[in-house]
């Protein structure tokens, strides 16, 4: 009984000793988490792309940052130093004891110009009004009938179906594109050139890119007015009347690859070959300057955005080879029927 009555004598002990430390205990964490010991000196950020507000953003989050600790960091602080830049979607935040803070910036950067009489705004590919300050001249065009508010997100369905389009758009091929319009082939992506994609809907966006690229990559598409990819597994190159598609290509000759040969082909490479392509391609309005950006040589052709006409000849090279540097076929002559 007796040794009973002192095992609870020392346990009460140090249940008071504890408690009476608590308050010291909390104070020291609280010093140590705002201590300089743990403050942020180094500041990492990635995902910040170039652009006329990348300095400002990683200005603000470094500013923001430095006020913090790497015990006690805020990630609702972060995101409101870059509310003015509506390019940043969402910050992700690691923290790296003692002193450094890696963020990582979600941008949606703008896909295209919306156009409201002279009122002209940049938007993202989810609808995100960005405002004017975001403007470029690479930027294709959107028509609207009424001015959006910005930070807003656009309600048109036809403007959101267009946008999906835009932001599925390989980084090589969509400083190629002028404009989208919806015509009798349905939602089509009209390029500098003066060549019409018809996507015919904002479906399997991603597919019908890469059924571009594979298509006008290859020889066969030389001279094309227009390339149809509302089905993806079977495109089809229309030419003007008068233009005879080349037939010393795979394509023309019945060539077909393997499914393995066309596994082997990466989309990147795809990609590569159809921009290369656009810029060596008689007829075609743009060409690549150093820096790897569109330069105008000459005026575009007004046929561009026009509604296509019904004369011409097709060509359906759904299993076109993918060949690097093969030049890619954009008429500056009237667009003939998708048929």
């Amino acid at each position: 009984m007796l040794a009973l009555l002192r095992a609870h004598r020392r346990l009460r002990n140090a249940l008071l000793c504890l408690l009476a430390s608590l308050p010291l205990l909390g104070g020291g964490w609280l010093w140590l988490r705002d201590s300089p010991l743990v403050a942020v000196e180094h500041v990492q950020i990635s995902g910040v792309a170039g652009g006329p507000e990348a300095g400002a953003i990683e200005a603000a989050l470094t500013s923001e940052a430095r006020r913090m600790s790497t015990l006690d960091v805020h990630t609702s602080s972060l995101l409101a130093a870059v509310a003015p830049f509506r390019m940043v979607r969402a910050v992700h935040v690691v923290a790296s004891f003692p002193h450094r803070l890696r963020i990582s910036v979600v941008e949606q950067p703008p896909v295209a110009a919306l156009t409201v009489g002279s009122w002209r705004t940049a938007v993202a590919a989810d609808g995100v009004v960005l405002g004017p300050a975001l403007l470029t001249s690479s930027l294709p065009t959107l028509e609207g009938v009424a001015e959006p508010v910005t930070g807003a997100r656009l309600s048109s369905a036809g403007l959101l179906a267009s946008l999906t389009v835009l932001g599925a758009a390989p980084a090589p091929l969509a400083r190629f594109v002028l404009r989208t319009f919806t015509g009798p082939m349905g939602l089509t992506v009209a390029m500098r050139s003066g060549l019409l994609v018809y996507f015919g809907d904002a479906s399997r966006p991603h597919a019908k890119w890469l059924s571009l690229a594979r298509v006008l990559a290859d020889p066969s598409s030389a001279g094309a007015s227009y390339v149809d990819v509302r089905l993806p597994e079977r495109p089809a190159a229309g030419f003007p009347a008068g233009v005879t598609p080349p037939a010393d290509s795979a394509v023309g000759a019945g060539g077909e690859q393997t499914g393995d040969e066309r596994a082997g082909a990466s989309e990147e490479s795809t990609v590569a070959a159809l921009a290369a392509g656009l810029s060596q391609a008689g007829g075609v309005g743009t060409s690549t300057g150093a820096a790897g950006e569109p330069s105008s040589t000459g005026t575009e052709p007004s046929s561009a955005g026009s509604e296509p006409a019904t004369t011409g000849s097709e060509s359906a090279p759904a299993s076109a080879p993918v060949t690097e540097g093969a030049q890619a076929g954009a008429a500056g002559s009237e667009p003939a029927s998708g048929g």
